[in-house]
């Protein structure tokens, strides 16, 4: 397990990665009351909340953002495997700051994350959804740095600001826009779909059968919900498995663009350049 803490402006910053072998538990709790926003990476681990006797569980984690409000009661597990290794960026604050925190960011997370600000229990949930390909390279970013010592806070400050930033932007935007609950199961419903066949994804009529939801409404309540049309999110998802499948799982280049779709190396190649700005043999 690789842990960084960094606390910058009444905020902390909890970065974590692991990779296993085996199934193995890390648990653990925050010593303070905080309000956070989570982050998860590729890694797609399972997490599990625990605070009395009840229990959350989320078992697709990757690409996921999860805000929440959480006391010492409250217990965070993941189980880490070889198939499934910890990315996980956390930015908290403790509940007793939120009035001396820069620019008004307080008045902020009072206004949008209100449910949180005056919690009901121990462990609040507040809004979940998954990134945007802005909040990807972030944390892409983050797992990525070499950088140390001064230069290394700089950095982790200005990605904090950078991912809040585009927390409350597309929070605003999904609640201006009023993707109603129902919709947004079968977003998250059309969402899975596309994930577990990446390979070969249904056409925009057959995922639309498959939800149950027209081809109009599939089309604009996704890009409304997930800051992309359907299969720009698509390509984008196909690459950043291929990222993950070169970097923790060895695969070769050719095998790689086989698992996400793609029949034409070159245009692979092409795509993975486009999107993260160095070609998959410069992947560390």
């Amino acid at each position: 397990m690789n842990r960084d803490i960094i606390d910058i402006n009444d905020f902390t910053i909890l970065v974590e990665e692991a990779k296993s072998d085996k199934p193995s538990v890390d648990a653990c709790f925050f010593d303070e009351p905080v309000i956070a926003v989570a982050f998860y990476g590729s890694g797609n681990v399972e997490l599990t909340v625990k605070y009395g006797d009840k229990e959350k569980t989320f078992n697709h984690t990757s690409g996921m953002v999860l805000s929440f409000y959480a006391d010492e009661n409250v217990e965070f597990i993941h189980t880490v495997s070889a198939d499934k290794p910890l990315e996980s960026l956390l930015i908290a604050t403790a509940v007793k700051n939120l009035q001396k925190l820069p620019n008004q960011e307080g008045e902020i997370f009072k206004q949008m994350l209100s449910e949180l600000v005056n919690p009901s229990d121990h462990y609040v949930e507040g809004p979940m959804f998954y990134m945007t390909p802005e909040m990807q390279k972030s944390v892409e970013q983050v797992f990525n740095n070499q950088y140390e010592g001064k230069t290394k806070m700089m950095f982790f400050r200005s990605q904090m600001t950078t991912l809040l930033s585009h927390f409350f932007g597309q929070l605003a935007l999904m609640q201006h826009n009023e993707v109603n609950n129902l919709e947004r199961q079968k977003l998250d419903q059309a969402r899975e779909i596309l994930l577990n066949n990446l390979e070969n994804p249904p056409s925009l009529n057959e995922l639309s059968r498959e939800i149950g939801l027209n081809t109009f409404k599939l089309k604009k309540g996704f890009k409304e919900y997930f800051g992309l049309p359907v299969f720009k999110y698509l390509q984008n998802e196909r690459l950043v498995k291929a990222h993950d499948l070169i970097k923790n799982h060895h695969l070769s280049i050719q095998e790689t663009a086989w698992n996400v779709g793609y029949d034409s190396l070159s245009s692979f190649s092409n795509a993975f350049e486009k999107r993260f700005g160095y070609r998959p043999s410069q992947v560390k």
